[in-house]
């Protein structure tokens, strides 16, 4: 039976969770996953049929869940109590075990609502050109379709379980679209190492489920976060541990962000949806959603900030060393995704700094995925920033619009990433002992080499002599399709920031233990002391990149010192995993297939071939001649008698 509650804190005591009674329009925020999951399966049964105009219902099916999203959000701002809890039916009942087909509609899933049905939307709209001479585009919006009701469900979920379907949803889809130029060798392994590679931290979040299920009986939200308290510190220490590696495998954090570069061998709109609104955001919501956890055990804390210190900084060197413009985003994404880590693990209000700058980033990231799109369109499909240059002449939307989300994500002033980004520098400068220094100068020496390979990136592609190819004879714009978008983007990159930091953070303090005005006294740094040197720092990236690149680069590659050959090989970690996992796995297996072959199935084999090799044999002695069998009788006989004689005269004891 369908029942609506409310999210009713204030009135409990701190940490703990408790439900109201409620009614209204919010009784429908089932459809916002329900709508995109009919069009996935209209598109998907009906095949061929809807070719014509199945790429059409897809954009309208994310754009009714935007307008439902928005329509949702102000109804849950005029709620005293900001969260609504839908129960739909009993999904598990044994004994006492009971788990809810039920979503949670409270601030932190709407801003993440927003963020997935607005920004998705847009990129589906660019899809429909940029898609509009591939045979399977009816295909490939139907997995766009499922991708973004696998999200909502993800971030809508009422309790772990509900969260987890969609966590696999999500995986799901991001194999089919990774890999959906099948006939790209590239593309099929690409998809089947980002499924891989996630499968290991999902491995880590369902055990954590199961963990919860042991000790507290259930996998609710609301019971979880009440009594996380009741719990040991070593079992909070070991449940975290499997949330983070859930989490470091969908949002592409070290150990295992090997899979999110490689993920741009699918359509560049696939690159744009998983990088800046879906999947790599999935890791930080989950972590954002279970703060009681976290939050619970300081030391699972520092090994959260130290995982996105560490990976912020691994993406920042590698990005400057790549020359394909989408992957240089892609490791853009993994460092700013180490933000957002950092700033979650920072913990108290950090945790809404980190949701502010995930918001801003979906902006900005998908509007220079959608740029880089657009020049791959006008350039023939070419992604060598090497081989581009002068591109402003040519592309002036394209180049104004990424010039809006390079501003924004290198933290210049007044653009959106400043206002998002730096809060979190200044968090981690905040932290109150020596780690302060640690965290805090990863974090400033990221912004420095973010400006650097952005810089980089955009003064490559779009200013310098031209480098183009003997096939490019003129580069031209997208058309209006893909370039409306691309506005809408920019102006978002633009002005998005101030906004978001303005409100979210007030506005998310209405989620249990998420947000907050937690005041820090005792920073090593002021609060503008990190700003001046984060401008200062982001400044000189910027103009180092500019002495070094403005006349263009070599367009064939340099030889190079340790460390740039390192980052041009990913810092060696590809390596490193085929070293000591893939191919001791691939030893281990074909051990284990020798061993079946050889052992177990030779055993089997070998006494059937034993029992039927004597059958044969005894088979012989049925002739089917008297003689044969009286001789047998009476040579028995003989034998019987000789024994019995034996036995008489003591022959035998």
């Amino acid at each position: 039976m369908e029942h609506i509650l409310t999210y009713a804190q204030a009135a409990e005591p701190a940490g703990t969770v408790a439900y109201a009674p409620a009614d209204g329009l919010l009784g429908n925020v089932w459809l916002l996953v329900a709508i995109p999951l009919l069009s996935a399966a209209i598109l998907l049964l009906l095949g061929k049929r809807a070719d014509r105009w199945g790429h059409w219902l897809g954009v309208a099916a994310v754009g009714a869940a935007f307008v439902l999203g928005l329509s949702f959000f102000f109804q849950l701002r005029g709620l005293e109590n900001r969260s609504v809890e839908l129960s739909l039916w009993d999904f598990i009942a044994v004994g006492d075990f009971r788990v809810d087909f039920g979503l949670l509609y409270d601030p932190l899933a709407a801003v993440f609502v927003l963020l997935i049905t607005g920004v998705g939307f847009l990129i589906h709209l660019y899809a429909v050109e940029y898609m509009a001479h591939d045979e399977g585009r009816r295909r490939f919006f139907a997995y766009f379709n499922l991708f973004v009701a696998a999200m909502l469900l993800l971030v809508l979920g009422n309790n772990y379980v509900m969260l987890y379907f969609g966590w696999e949803g999500v995986g799901l889809a991001s194999y089919l679209l990774i890999s959906f130029w099948t006939e790209r060798p590239a593309a099929a392994t690409a998809g089947k190492k980002a499924f891989l590679m996630n499968r290991v931290g999902d491995a880590g979040l369902a055990i954590a489920i199961f963990i919860m299920f042991a000790t507290l009986g259930t996998t609710q939200y609301d019971e979880v976060f009440n009594s996380v308290g009741g719990l040991t510190a070593t079992t909070v220490l070991v449940m975290g541990l499997l949330l983070l590696l859930g989490a470091a495998g969908k949002s592409g954090q070290f150990p295992l962000q090997a899979w999110l570069p490689d993920a741009m061998e699918g359509p560049t709109p696939v690159s744009a949806l998983i990088h800046a609104a879906t999947m790599v955001t999935a890791g930080v919501y989950l972590i954002a959603r279970s703060n009681p956890i976290f939050s619970a055990n300081s030391t699972l804390q520092l090994v959260v900030v130290s995982v996105g210190a560490l990976t912020l900084l691994i993406g920042c060197v590698i990005g400057a060393a790549k020359d394909d413009i989408k992957r240089v985003l892609a490791w853009s994404t993994v460092s700013q995704i180490g933000y957002m880590f950092l700033g979650v693990g920072l913990g108290g209000a950090a945790y809404a700094l980190a949701i502010v700058h995930l918001l801003a980033h979906g902006f900005f990231k998908a509007n220079m995925f959608l740029g880089a799109g657009s020049v791959m369109h006008g350039m023939k499909d070419q992604v060598d920033i090497r081989r581009f240059g002068g591109l402003s002449k040519y592309m002036k939307i394209t180049w104004l619009t990424f010039m809006a989300g390079w501003l924004a994500i290198i933290g210049m002033f007044p653009f959106s990433g400043f206002f998002s980004k730096e809060p979190i520098i200044a968090a981690a400068f905040a932290r109150g002992d020596w780690t302060s220094w640690l965290f805090g100068g990863a974090a400033v020496l990221g912004a420095g080499l973010t400006a650097f390979y952005m810089t980089r990136l955009y003064w490559l592609t779009f200013h310098g002599p031209k480098r183009w190819t003997e096939d490019i004879d003129h580069p031209h714009e997208s058309p209006l399709l893909m370039t409306v978008p691309l506005i809408l983007l920019g102006i978002g990159s633009l002005g998005a920031g101030f906004l978001l930091a303005t409100s979210v953070p007030d506005w998310l303090t209405a989620t249990a233990g998420l947000g907050g005005a937690e005041e820090h006294h005792d920073a090593v740094l002021s609060h503008t002391a990190v700003t001046v040197i984060s401008l200062l720092v982001t400044a000189l990236g910027v103009l180092l990149a500019w002495y070094l690149f403005r006349n263009g680069t070599a367009t064939s590659p340099q030889p190079a010192g340790v460390v740039v050959t390192a980052a041009r090989k990913n810092l060696y970690t590809d390596a490193f995993n085929v070293a000591v996992f893939e191919k001791p796995g691939i030893f281990l297996t074909r051990a284990l297939v020798y061993l079946d072959n050889r052992g177990i199935d030779g055993l089997v084999n070998g006494l059937a071939a034993g029992i039927g090799g004597g059958s044969g044999r005894l088979r012989r002695l049925q002739t089917g001649f008297v003689r044969s069998y009286a001789t047998s009788i009476l040579t028995g006989a003989l034998l019987v008698v000789a024994a019995f004689l034996a036995v008489q005269a003591g022959w035998l004891a």
